[in-house]
């Protein structure tokens, strides 16, 4: 089972992440986390971006799934491929061959959370702060997911505190979070 929290960044995606996995972890179920890969990219990223560090970006989030579902049963992304093209689409426009791949490769999640943006954006010494930026990707993001009416789980923006809530209720209550409960 893929799950994939997406956004744009700085509104608590990865918190939900290490949430959810601990959540699942105490339920017994052999779970792994892919972490943001734009934190690792050896290119620049935010505004200063290329288009070869995007491309480098895209690619190592499917290779990083990939590893991770080989060895676990339930893979938390803290993000996807579409809010890594998003990013590429704000810099540079549509990358129709990419485009068509990241449609492709949604058919691979199980479940999306779209984390909501509030309006400001966490500092965490990595992500830009810039606020246009932040909700340029946001609306970017919601654009993709509308085109291609892609199936996603809207978290409330006024029940913070209640979203690892409904999130886990959400993942155990599919048909392969059952699955995982009953091996």
């Amino acid at each position: 089972m893929k799950v994939a929290f997406i956004g744009t960044h700085g509104v608590g995606k990865t918190t939900l992440c290490y949430e959810l996995a601990g959540a699942l972890k105490r339920e017994g179920i052999h779970v792994d986390i892919v972490k943001e890969v734009a934190r690792l990219s050896p290119l620049p990223i935010n505004q200063k971006t290329s288009l070869e560090a995007q491309t480098w970006i895209f690619l190592t989030q499917m290779a990083e799934e990939i590893r991770s579902g080989s060895q676990h049963d339930v893979v938390v992304c803290d993000r996807s491929v579409l809010d890594n093209y998003a990013y590429m689409m704000f810099a540079f426009g549509r990358q129709k061959p990419i485009e068509r791949y990241m449609h492709h490769w949604m058919k691979s999640y199980d479940l999306l959370f779209k984390v909501p943006f509030s309006g400001a954006v966490a500092a965490d010494g990595v992500r830009d702060t810039d606020t246009f930026f932040a909700e340029s990707i946001d609306h970017l993001v919601d654009d993709l997911l509308a085109e291609r009416d892609l199936p996603h789980e809207r978290l409330d923006p006024g029940n913070r505190p209640g979203w690892i809530h409904r999130v886990k209720d959400v993942v155990l209550a599919h048909p392969k979070g059952q699955k995982r409960l009953l091996s």
